[in-house]
């Protein structure tokens, strides 16, 4: 029968023990079949695809992409291969309770949907910090284009890294070779191809990715007994784990910070990072944006089901003997890789599938929850959090080329590149990015741009708040960037120091039956003889000073808290400073900058509201203009269309200064309340 020869052996742990098995020809043969594939996509959209006669055309595939490869590229792009080994371990280390972001998806959906998509699918902004500009000003995008540039340059790099670190430790594959084969791949397929390569490939590495998982999960259920079994000893340890319900915000996974600080996590990475914008952009309608959207968090939500289960069989298997205590593998990070390679390893073909897997995340690599810094490559969940900003690996470069061209060599250094050599600059520009953070793999091992949350603020700031300006705006942005930058390093600091420790659920090794065991077992009791002798020794002696410093508040708040805090401190510091500097005069803003839903809102406020708030007001009593030159001078308002300036009389009416000045914001010649 094929049972046995699959079947874990869950009652003595022995085979934690065995040699490895390692790569043999069918697991190459299986990996190299989808990087080639995955090049040969790009190899046909650069050179037998329809033409890219523009930038738009290569970084937004002419806005004709279909809803499907839309989405599968979407959801694709906020899968990570650190996620994918990180989340099982965390089920593993910690119980179930994370897997509650879930829910988080589906508050994020109809946020992005109706209140930051329409504003983005009517702009049609190559860049999405343009809108930043003409909101409020030149200064305010640069600065979060930096930000963004630096972060996914920096980000790239460990993104592919961190993978193949850990694989390697198991696999016995390569690191140098597994990290260059990813970016020799990618940097081809996103630099010829454009976004309709970009999108076709990661539909493409989404079917080997939940392919993969799906393989191991039902290999691993069935050879571990099937899901009763599975169930009952993750139960018996209490790591099934739902509804948390304790309001501490320094409780590391609680509902709280899981769903609320989740949902601002995940708002940032959908309506607030360029690589998530541009493929919104990439479809025709805001309709099929928004169905695309929906169907990628629904496969996100089956992704992270998938994991999570992986997680509760690892530790079917592993619940008498834990690897890591045995000194099997060294870190966590491993543990997937263990698993399937002790388990199934006999199975040809089988770890070159995962692999596959684990590598098409690479290649569609996210980053993702403002959550923590890491000071080293482990693969676990505070490391997924502190990825910070959603997209592909390849979608990072083609949106790092968009940014570049569009906020730097047009915007900020004012070069004017003729229509006909964009498309061909824009395509120099995203092999640069590939091979610059390919140099950067091996010395940024751990960076992470903490400035979801921030980002998120002043894309808010400029849709939600007309009275806002751009003072406020660059103190906001900045002020909250340098308070959780400080909490993140601060908490490393800590936990370096060895004031702050996350205690995993319990583990043993009595069940191991193998000579590692009773090394560890030793060790263990070496450790518990030298720590009676030295408090022996203290009772003999002076007692010394040993109180440890107590950590300071803010850096034991939860990670899941730092795109919320980020978002606060913009929002709120960014509105009293506008107030106080003068703020925006909302009749002089182009409609197109503000959110839909606002200002149906704001039209729906008594008219004495209106007034006190510098709104246009209506009154009933005062006849329109007929004229339809004056209709047409008086039409750019937030608010409608007939609006004149109370403060004058019709025939004095005028024209805004500029339609600039309209779109960013800037002052005009009207008072600050006019009427419908």
């Amino acid at each position: 029968m094929a049972a046995p020869a699959i079947a874990l052996n869950v009652s003595t742990n022995s085979h934690v023990c065995n040699d490895l098995t390692r790569f043999d020809w069918p697991d190459y043969l299986v990996l190299a079949s989808m990087l080639i594939i995955s090049s040969g996509i790009g190899l046909f959209y650069g050179f037998f695809g329809p033409k890219h006669k523009t930038a738009s055309d290569f970084l937004l595939g002419g806005s004709s992409m279909g809803t499907f490869p839309m989405a599968m590229s979407l959801a694709a792009s906020f899968i990570t291969a650190i996620e994918l080994l990180g989340n099982p371990v965390e089920m593993y280390n910690h119980g179930t309770q994370f897997w509650m972001t879930c829910v988080a998806f589906f508050l994020v959906a109809p946020i992005t949907s109706y209140l930051y998509l329409p504003v983005y699918h009517d702009l049609q902004l190559t860049s999405a910090y343009e809108y930043l500009e003409m909101r409020f000003n030149s200064a305010t995008r640069t600065l979060t284009s930096a930000m963004y540039v630096i972060q996914m340059v920096l980000y790239t790099s460990v993104a592919v890294y961190a993978p193949a670190l850990a694989l390697s430790h198991v696999t016995g594959l390569n690191t140098y070779i597994s990290v260059t084969c990813v970016y020799v791949v990618c940097i081809f397929y996103a630099s010829q191809g454009g976004m309709k390569a970009v999108m076709i490939t990661d539909t493409f590495q989404a079917g080997v990715l939940i392919g993969s998982l799906l393989l191991i999960l039902g290999l691993g259920d069935y050879a571990a007994g099937g899901a009763s079994i599975v169930w009952s000893r993750s139960a018996s340890t209490d790591r099934l784990e739902f509804f948390n319900m304790d309001p501490d915000p320094t409780v590391r996974h609680s509902f709280w910070s899981v769903v609320v600080g989740g949902t601002f996590y995940w708002t940032a990475m959908f309506c607030a990072n360029q690589a998530s914008i541009q493929k919104y952009l990439s479809v025709e309608t805001i309709g099929q944006a928004r169905t695309s959207l929906w169907v990628s968090c629904f496969g996100l939500v089956l992704i992270f089901t998938i994991n999570f289960y992986t997680g509760m069989i690892m530790y079917s298997e592993y619940h008498s003997c834990d690897p890591l205590k045995i000194e099997v593998i060294t870190d966590s990070d491993q543990l997937l890789p263990l698993f399937v390679m002790n388990s199934m390893g006999h199975l040809k073909g089988v770890p070159g599938f995962f692999v596959a897997g684990i590598f098409s995340a690479s290649l569609g690599e996210s980053i993702e929850i403002v959550k923590d810094f890491t000071l080293k490559v482990t693969i676990n969940p505070d490391v997924i959090s502190n990825l910070n900003q959603k997209g592909t690996v390849a979608a990072a470069m083609n949106s790092l080329a968009a940014v570049t061209m569009k906020d730097f060599l047009h915007g900020a250094f004012k070069i004017d590149i003729p229509e006909h050599k964009e498309a061909i600059t824009v395509k120099c520009l995203s092999v640069a990015f590939g091979v610059l953070s390919f140099a950067l793999v091996f010395v940024a091992l751990s960076f992470n741009g903490m400035v979801g949350g921030v980002t998120l603020g002043l894309f808010s700031l400029g849709m939600f708040f007309p009275w806002a300006n751009s003072k406020g705006a660059l103190v906001g942005g900045v002020t909250a960037a340098a308070l959780v930058m400080w909490i993140g390093l601060g908490t490393q600091v800590a936990v370096a120091r060895g004031l702050m420790e996350l205690i995993p659920k319990n583990s043993t090794v009595e069940g191991c039956s193998c000579n590692n065991n009773s090394t560890a077992l030793g060790k263990f009791n070496l450790v518990k003889e030298a720590a009676k002798t030295f408090r022996i020794v203290l009772d003999e002696t002076e007692e010394p000073d040993l109180e440890e410093p107590e950590v300071f508040g803010l850096y034991k708040i939860s990670y899941l808290w730092y795109s919320a805090i980020g978002f606060m401190v913009t929002v709120i510091l960014g509105i009293i400073v506008s107030f106080l500097t003068k703020p925006q005069d909302p009749c002089s803003l182009d409609p197109r900058l503000q959110s839909p839903p606002v200002r149906r809102l704001l039209r729906a406020l008594p008219n004495s509201w209106k007034e006190k708030l510098r709104l246009p007001i209506e009154d009933k009593d005062v006849p329109k203009p007929l004229s339809s030159d004056i209709r047409r001078k008086t039409s750019n308002s937030i608010y409608g269309t007939g609006i004149t300036n109370l403060g004058m009389r019709l025939e004095d009416e005028k024209l805004p200064e500029t339609n600039s000045n309209l779109q960013k914001g800037g002052p005009t010649n009207q008072q600050a309340t006019c009427r419908f």
